[in-house]
């Protein structure tokens, strides 16, 4: 009662299982954390977006075989989920992934929305230069470029 822990965390006694100690603080009336007096914090809503819009991260995963890469999209309205596995994490490999999104998903996907990291975005440039990479190719110009921003200037993506 006056730690506040959950049941997950209170101390077992060997003689009991989880739903005997459940039992006995119900019997004893605390079973529940008390209520907090005071306001209460209004709950909201989270934002909605419309469907199209992927939230794209990267990590490092332990496997038998060694250290995989994995890459995963998650549309934020459809819950719509892709994943893929790589030997190695580079800049290529990102807009590579980028694009097999595109193919799987069976929508148009309108903005994308990453980390800094050096796989999404060129170090210190403070935000996505595929807009830039989207008039220079329009005028026709050569273009050296981050390989996930040109994917996006190429698929008409968004980036943030």
């Amino acid at each position: 009662q006056y730690t506040l822990l959950p049941l997950d965390d209170c101390p077992t006694i060997p003689a009991l299982t989880r739903s005997s100690l459940h039992r006995c603080l119900q019997r004893h009336g605390i079973s529940r954390l008390p209520e907090v007096e005071g306001e209460k914090p209004v709950k909201t809503k989270f934002k909605s977006y419309p469907i199209g819009f992927f939230h794209i991260d990267i990590a490092e995963v332990q496997t038998a075989q060694g250290k995989l890469y994995m890459f995963i999209a998650i549309d934020r309205t459809s819950k719509f989920a892709f994943v893929e596995l790589h030997r190695e994490a580079k800049r290529r490999t990102a807009g590579d992934f980028l694009r097999h999104l595109v193919e799987a998903v069976p929508y148009r996907i309108t903005k994308v929305l990453t980390d800094n990291g050096t796989h999404f975005t060129t170090p210190g440039a403070g935000g996505s230069a595929a807009p830039l990479i989207v008039e220079a190719l329009a005028k026709g110009e050569t273009v050296w470029a981050h390989a996930f921003e040109y994917a996006c200037a190429q698929l008409g993506i968004e980036h943030r």
